[in-house]
């Protein structure tokens, strides 16, 4: 976001809160939405849109995460002839994700 202003935020009756937001994905990213709306789709049986797959994701990844007990390293296999970088943490998966979006992805600020 290069504006840096802070998007307008409006409370719903349910409790909850609508934000808009102008995302410049990947078309693989948009495949991958689509593809989430036909699975709710046919779920729910009813249309549904981008919109609401893309909130249904991140609904169903929170609360994901908030069911995860805590991982440990996989066990280091001595017959592997690769060997596995260790998982990011999650904070930086969404710092390397908000770059991304951002369009500063690998543009490291001093």
């Amino acid at each position: 976001m290069s504006d840096r202003t802070t998007p307008p935020m409006q409370a719903l009756p349910d409790g909850e809160a609508e934000i808009a937001l102008v995302l410049h994905l990947p078309w693989e990213d948009v495949a991958t939405l689509g593809q989430e709306a036909g699975r709710l789709a046919a779920r729910l049986q009813r249309p549904v849109t981008l919109d609401e797959a893309v909130s249904h994701r991140l609904r169903s990844n929170r609360s994901a995460a908030h069911a995860k007990p805590a991982q440990t390293s996989p066990p280091v296999t001595p017959a592997a002839s690769v060997s596995s970088l260790p998982p990011r943490p999650p904070a930086e998966q969404t710092r390397q994700t908000i770059d991304r979006i951002n369009g500063t992805a690998g543009h490291e600020s001093a």
